[in-house]
């Protein structure tokens, strides 16, 4: 009976390789890829670009970290502090390697911590809904907004506005490019008010996870955000 219940206990646990490799997806798509993006372009000659590159190096490099990591741990707080730990890395790196200091350091963090805390939120559901596969879906979240946000940057008019402020890395993208340049303010505060937003209805699906019907109140609170950024472009 005693070798009956082990073998139903190891069956039913949780694979070691699967957060190992989470945590390595982590470091990679989290640290490693921005460290190098932003090498290749400060190749590319041009120091200035990289201030432009940042934004949207920063947005995919924060959702992966906070997402991954939150699905991962299924710790809606461990995506946050991981999040804002590599952001504040990632930061440090860019200053180090030519970007001029940062002109807000503190709009520059708050837009750090709402960006961590909304992509900590999808990626806290995520664990919630779909267990030790919820850092899978994090996986290929992140990938598919990151390819279209890359595709953005490397030809600015291949997509149109109204698909890019679908993605919460987009909101992300324009609230830090606003601290880093000191423009669009009140396009990024409408970024921010979506991230918050986004990250409130998502915690309201967790929390009250395994009933459907507040998914119809995320994507309705998705929608209308997009649309709030959107108008104010």
């Amino acid at each position: 009976m005693t070798n009956v219940c082990v073998m139903q206990n190891a069956s039913s646990a949780k694979p070691l390789s699967a957060p190992v490799m989470a945590w390595v997806l982590v470091a990679l798509a989290g640290i490693a890829a921005p460290i190098g993006v932003m090498l290749l372009v400060l190749d590319s000659g041009d120091p200035a670009r990289l201030e432009t590159a940042l934004g949207p190096i920063l947005a995919i490099a924060l959702m992966a970290i906070a997402m991954i990591a939150a699905a991962a741990a299924g710790r809606f707080a461990v995506g946050i502090a991981l999040g804002l730990m590599g952001g504040i890395i990632l930061v440090a790196i860019a200053e180090s390697i030519g970007m001029p200091s940062l002109p807000h350091p503190l709009s520059t963090g708050l837009v750090l911590a709402i960006a961590c805390i909304s992509f900590a939120a999808r990626g806290a559901l995520f664990a919630r809904s779909a267990s030790d596969k919820g850092w899978w879906i994090a996986v290929f979240v992140v990938a598919g907004e990151a390819a279209i946000l890359l595709t953005a940057l490397a030809e600015p008019d291949a997509l149109p506005d109204w698909l890019l402020v679908l993605l919460p890395a987009q909101w992300a993208n324009i609230a830090i490019h606003s601290t880093l340049t000191g423009t669009g303010t009140y396009t990024a505060i409408a970024a921010l008010i979506a991230l918050g937003g986004t990250a409130a209805a998502t915690l309201l699906v967790a929390r009250l996870w395994p009933r459907r019907w507040p998914y119809l109140i995320m994507f309705t609170a998705w929608l209308a955000l997009s649309a709030l950024v959107y108008r104010s472009l």
